[in-house]
């Protein structure tokens, strides 16, 4: 479908956004972060309720649902896959952060998931992740470094990824079931965003 300009009506029941991607073919520097006993901690074994539990904690005001809707089988066969690393950023108020990142297109990293929770937002605690995952991807043998953002998300995400290191390079309209319709998340999830 080719879309042309003006306004185009958005189903009930579903979202509309705008994905921007945005790449890195080579290892950024690490910015200045806070020195916190903040601690990174790979998920060897997934806790599916725990790592629910975090998604929700991260995710919700920004409808994060893809992980949330799968089934457990196909969540813990993803978190399984050795080409995937999932790490949880603890505190001393439990799991507070997310880093996801995925390997399994030769020579890539996709950043899947990444987000702290409110609490942590504006305290620096994004730096210091972002700072890990950059480490972490750059140590695999890869050729680019990538992630999606949505206008949906934080409303400084896409300044905070380009600050980062990442470069846009495609922008597409995804128009997909909103999730507190589906029962995915709670319906007072992203109060800024009408439910229709």
């Amino acid at each position: 479908m080719i879309l042309t300009n003006g306004y185009h009506t958005v189903p009930l029941g579903k979202l509309a956004n705008v994905q921007t991607f945005l790449q890195m073919t080579e290892r950024a520097p690490s910015r200045p972060a806070p020195e916190t006993g903040w601690e990174l901690e790979r998920m060897q074994r997934p806790d599916l309720r725990r790592y629910r539990t975090l998604l929700h904690r991260v995710g919700d005001d920004y409808l994060w649902a893809a992980r949330l809707a799968m089934a457990d089988a196909q969540l813990e066969s993803f978190l399984c896959d050795p080409r995937v690393e999932a790490y949880l950023l603890s505190t001393e108020h439990g799991d507070e952060g997310v880093l996801e990142l995925d390997f399994r297109v030769d020579r890539e990293c996709e950043l899947s998931l990444f987000g702290v929770a409110a609490r942590l937002v504006n305290t620096g605690a994004g730096r210091w992740l972002m700072n890990r995952g950059i480490e972490i991807a750059w140590s695999h043998p890869i050729e680019r470094f990538w992630l999606h953002t949505c206008t949906l998300d934080h409303p400084n995400a896409l300044t905070f990824y380009r600050r980062s290191g990442f470069v846009p390079f495609k922008r597409e309209v995804e128009i997909y079931d909103d999730p507190r319709v589906l029962g995915i998340t709670s319906k007072e999830a992203a109060p800024s965003v009408p439910i229709f």
